[in-house]
């Protein structure tokens, strides 16, 4: 299995808009995102933190893509 690195939630957002993502909604520092095909998740943006591994894993469960399309993104 390949490793995740951390990665910082303005950073994935960044790639998940790549991906054809779109924010529907803020609600203090979590941002919504929703793609056309019904795909959805939620991204935590906490100033330049990281996001933490669990979550990461659980938001590339969301979105549908494995861990090695989600490193030859970045």
């Amino acid at each position: 299995m390949p490793k995740i690195n951390p990665i910082s939630g303005k950073n994935l957002s960044k790639i998940l808009k790549r991906l054809d993502f779109e924010i529907v909604r803020v609600k203090g520092s979590h941002h919504f995102f929703y793609h056309l095909d019904g795909r959805r998740t939620t991204v935590p943006i906490h100033r330049n933190e990281e996001v933490a591994i669990g979550t990461l894993k659980a938001i590339l469960d969301d979105i549908e893509i494995s861990v090695e399309e989600f490193n030859k993104m970045r």
